[in-house]
Formats: structure tokens, C-alpha cells, sequence
């Protein structure tokens, strides 16, 4: 089963609930701070192309 340990999206109205979610202003800082992200909390990313990349833990 996997979990969505956060949400990197340019559009705040967009995303909701109960992950960490991280706005960011281009596409560029959209996925530099979703693949640091994924590194830092051990996850994968996922882009949804609509701006908003979330961050899946497997474990």
C-alpha cells in the first residue's frame, strides 16, 4: 500500500489534505524541490502534469 508523504504543486487551490504540500511559483522550482524531496524523505515522485508532482512512500 502506498502513502503520500507530500505534494510539490504550482497551484494552491488545486491540491489539499492531509500531506505536507509545498508551493512553488515555476516549473522549474516545481520539480527541483519535489526531487530534492524525494531524496531527502526516501519517496518517489510522480508528476501528475497538471503542476503538481506528489511524493509516494512504498514502504
Amino acid at each position: 500500500m502506498a502513502k503520500i508523504v507530500a505534494i510539490v504543486a504550482m497551484h494552491f487551490e488545486a491540491v489539499g489534505g492531509g500531506a505536507p504540500i509545498f508551493i512553488e511559483d515555476s516549473k522549474d522550482k516545481l520539480e527541483k524541490t519535489a526531487f530534492l524531496l524525494e531524496k531527502i524523505l526516501d519517496a518517489s515522485a510522480h508528476d501528475l502534469k497538471n503542476g503538481t508532482i506528489i511524493l509516494v512512500n512504498r514502504k
